[in-house]
């Protein structure tokens, strides 16, 4: 049975019950709406002991529009900012109808006033979205976890980037939910070899004022005003039953669905941002303020607010949605943006915070994944979320980025990230599963783009170019963009399969952008948020172009696959391996002696030795010995295999077909590959 929420809209006996939070409202009012969005009647709540505010109004039924008011003191100084005439979105809506629109009654203040922060008194509910009341769902249908972590390979997609431009999807099934539930688009992630879609945010989330002032629209979600509702831009009619369809079709089809969800702050923005549900509610509860000053929003998350997780009202909230998506909605996890604040309290970021402590200890989320975004604008905490997160690992990232475009003294980095990062995650209760691996995701170049430019090109964002991260890490391998030269389209290539090489070898979860298999690019614009357009749509005519690409990526994939030894579930120390005359890991140097401590600050190329009991790959006692072989010269290097023992090349970056190697072997420049040796 799940958890019920305190608050919302409930269906009951012969009408609906609502409830809210408002602990500093002196009066709240239920104001129902025709379908129109014409106000029909207000009716007084009935305040509750805690600072809920309730009201059983009979006849009443699903489908219903509504929404609320809170009347009470008006101190914008103080943090107070009741208004009346403010249209105020349930926090706990289900579904949303109507638009939001930028007009000036969105405000709670007269913006030709400012600084003086006069009430404004205009009505906003022309231009604020409506609650429905929903039907009661019935738990998702969740078929049973059949999957080690250690064996998901996840893929992050945006609905309307996946789907806008995918050539098999009609025109109904592009931009929405419906389109990841097609056969044709489930068969290709098949075939690819993923396990695990993650879903860009799909919560409720509005477009920014200065977004729309210049007609572009927000592509990426990160903008939340509901954490219960669809984004109706994602959905048809019935955004609740098309969600639920498109996991159940995913489920079938043998995928995990994650979803990123945004819970550090909302799309109401700072001091001077509009008033769309929770600062009308109760400021000073659901947003943290500055103690000494509490007009001042603390800005922990970069976006004008920070949400109040301190307050037991933000933790339920966070709770209940949480709940909603994995239990209702059959979601399999979570991904956290900027998880950070998530465990922030005044005196800063505790991995024991009581809302982290509650979502680890929570029997409706005991077999969620958790997946933590470890940073943000205040606070950089990877490896120190709890036992059972994991965490996205950006010094995988920069590392590999950096080794691969040649820069020199990573090569130890490197063996320590391909490792899995023990050096980060390797406590009591940890294991390689807790770095989530990745060198490109959706804040940030394409891998296309990593290989094409070494400066970000974002003018078209309308920012002057200034957005975005300014270290990247890239090379453009000698032109700035799209070239014609044979040579450096090559070696972008090589580098684009030496980057997933990288990453799909290594220990931990490995994560791949949507579109890198097939090229796409966004024209050198790092933070394409703001290109809900064909920039930030996936290009897919590059599996067309390049067919063999997406199959190099396939063949890395089903190599993953077939050996367990590139996906252990512990981290490997050195020892003996069952059986064995060879350690569980070591790493050879190319004149094939273990690799010296004085190696590594000079050493551009390695070879790392993993062993396990005869049968730990698919291939029986055919093979249970593999080298992941790293190159990073640009020239041949010739390894002397370990015990001058040949073996078999299963795959290498450079073109190379797979086949019998004897020792000594030589590497191709700029490339790694992976061999298999028999047992001896």
């Amino acid at each position: 049975m799940i958890t019920p929420p305190a608050r919302g809209a409930f269906v009951e006996d012969g009408g609906v019950r609502f409830r809210v939070f408002s602990s500093c409202a002196e009066r709240v009012q239920l104001c129902l709406f025709d379908d129109e969005g014409v106000e029909r009647s207000r009716h007084d709540m009935n305040r509750e002991s805690g600072g809920d505010w309730s009201l059983f109004t009979p006849g009443v039924a699903p489908g219903q529009h509504y929404g609320f008011r809170a009347d009470g003191p008006w101190a914008p100084e103080a943090g107070q900012r009741c208004n009346p005439a403010k249209l105020l979105i349930d926090p706990y809506a289900r579904q949303l109808a109507g638009a939001f629109s930028w007009g000036r009654a969105v405000y709670d203040y007269r913006r030709d006033r400012v600084p003086d922060w006069r009430r404004d008194d205009r009505d906003s509910a022309p231009c604020v979205p409506r609650g429905v009341v929903s039907t009661p769902a019935v738990p998702a249908v969740r078929r049973a976890a059949v999957r080690a972590w250690s064996d998901s390979v996840i893929y992050e997609t945006n609905v309307r980037g996946f789907t806008m431009r995918r050539p098999e999807l009609g025109e109904a099934e592009r931009g929405r939910l419906a389109g990841l539930a097609n056969g044709e688009v489930l068969a290709y992630l098949k075939a690819l070899g993923i396990t695990t879609v993650e879903l860009m945010p799909v919560h409720a989330f509005i477009d920014e004022r200065h977004l729309a002032e210049r007609g572009l629209r927000n592509l990426w979600g990160y903008n939340t005003i509901g954490f219960f509702a669809v984004a109706p831009r994602l959905a048809g009619p019935d955004p609740v039953g098309e969600f639920r369809a498109m996991v159940a079709a995913l489920h079938e089809a043998g995928f995990e669905v994650l979803l990123d969800v945004v819970y550090n702050h909302t799309g109401e923005g700072g001091a001077r941002g509009p008033t769309i549900n929770f600062r009308g509610f109760d400021n000073r509860a659901y947003y943290r303020m500055d103690p000494d000053d509490p007009g001042r929003y603390v800005n922990d998350t970069g976006t004008g607010n920070t949400m109040n997780v301190d307050h037991p009202v933000v933790r339920d909230l966070v709770l209940d949605s949480l709940r909603y998506w994995h239990r209702v909605m059959g979601v399999d996890g979570f991904r956290f943006d900027i998880a950070p604040v998530l465990g922030q309290g005044m005196d800063g970021f505790d991995p024991r915070h009581p809302l982290l402590a509650a979502m680890g200890n929570d029997p409706d989320l005991a077999q969620a994944r958790l997946v933590a975004e470890p940073w943000g604008p205040v606070g950089y905490e990877l490896g120190r979320f709890p036992d059972g997160w994991s965490e996205w690992n950006d010094r995988f990232r920069d590392t590999a980025r950096k080794f691969w475009r040649g820069e020199r003294d990573q090569l130890a980095a490197l063996a320590r990230r391909v490792h899995g990062s023990a050096d980060l995650f390797d406590t009591p209760g940890r294991g390689p599963g807790a770095s989530v691996n990745f060198v490109t995701a959706h804040d940030g170049f394409t891998l296309t783009d990593l290989v094409s430019y070494r400066q970000r090109h974002n003018r078209a964002n309308g920012e002057g170019n200034r957005d975005g991260h300014r270290h990247n890490h890239s090379a453009n391998h000698g032109v700035e963009g799209p070239s014609d030269s044979a040579v450096v389209r090559s070696l972008r290539r090589r580098h684009r399969l030496n980057l997933l090489a990288t990453l799909l070898f290594a220990q931990g979860v490995p994560m791949l952008l949507a579109g890198d298999e097939a090229g796409n690019s966004q024209d050198g614009n790092n933070n394409a948020y703001a290109q809900d357009n064909e920039t930030g749509w996936v290009d897919w005519s590059g599996l067309d172009s390049d067919p063999d690409f997406a199959e190099q990526v396939r063949a890395m994939l089903r190599l993953r696959r077939e050996h367990p030894l590139l996906r252990q579930p512990e981290y490997l120390h050195g020892h003996y391996a069952e059986g064995s005359t060879d350690r569980d890991i070591d790493w050879y140097h190319p004149e094939g002696r273990p690799m010296r401590e004085s190696d590594w600050a000079v050493g551009q190329a390695v070879l790392k030795l993993l062993t396990g009991p005869a049968g730990s790959g698919d291939f029986g006692d055919s093979v249970h010995r593999v080298a992941i072989v790293i190159n990073g010269h640009d020239r041949e290097v010739e390894f002397h295999l370990p015990g001058g023992q040949g073996g078999s090349l299963l795959y290498a970056t450079d073109g190379q077909q797979p086949g019998a190697v004897e020792s000594p072997w030589r590497a191709a420049a700029w490339s790694l590959s992976l061999l298999g040796f028999s047992p001896r």
